[in-house]
């Protein structure tokens, strides 16, 4: 599983002209599923990101967490995260997880991090062509794989 997040002030998605999520000060989280991901990615993950401290504090250090600036997570679905680019110059994405696997994976993400969180996930529509306007903050983008979980 691989997650982009980006910290901003605002941020939505619209499918069809119509607003799907919108959020203010927060995460913008593109999440993409792969075919190997377990339940334990989940949890990690979603752990890592409510708990993710890159806000600023009063000193303009990041120290501190969503929930330390009543922040809310706008997640997306992006298979495309999973692009395989290293021969021709059309991207495979034979590692990104089908819908019948990534789907329930995608549900569940949002179920937990509304747990870890206490709030309601705004998001996107799987699947659809979704539009998505951001102001990134800072920038501050950091890409996570659980891949990495076990590599500390």
């Amino acid at each position: 599983m691989r997650a982009v997040l980006q910290r901003v002030t605002q941020a939505n998605c619209t499918v069809d002209g119509k607003i799907t999520g919108k959020i203010g000060i927060g995460f913008l989280v593109l999440l993409g599923i792969e075919d190997a991901d377990t339940m334990d990615d989940l949890q990690w993950l979603a752990q890592k990101i409510a708990s993710m401290r890159v806000f600023g504090d009063e000193n303009g250090l990041m120290n501190k967490a969503l929930a330390d600036v009543d922040g809310d997570i706008l997640l997306i679905s992006q298979f495309t995260l999973f692009a395989q680019t290293k021969k021709g110059n059309r991207p495979g994405f034979i590692r990104a997880a089908k819908p019948d696997k990534a789907i329930p994976i995608y549900e569940q993400m949002i179920k937990t991090l509304e747990e870890l969180t206490g709030k309601k996930i705004a998001t996107g529509i799987f699947g659809a062509d979704m539009k998505i306007s951001l102001l990134n903050d800072g920038p501050v983008t950091i890409i996570m794989d659980t891949k990495d979980k076990d590599n500390h």
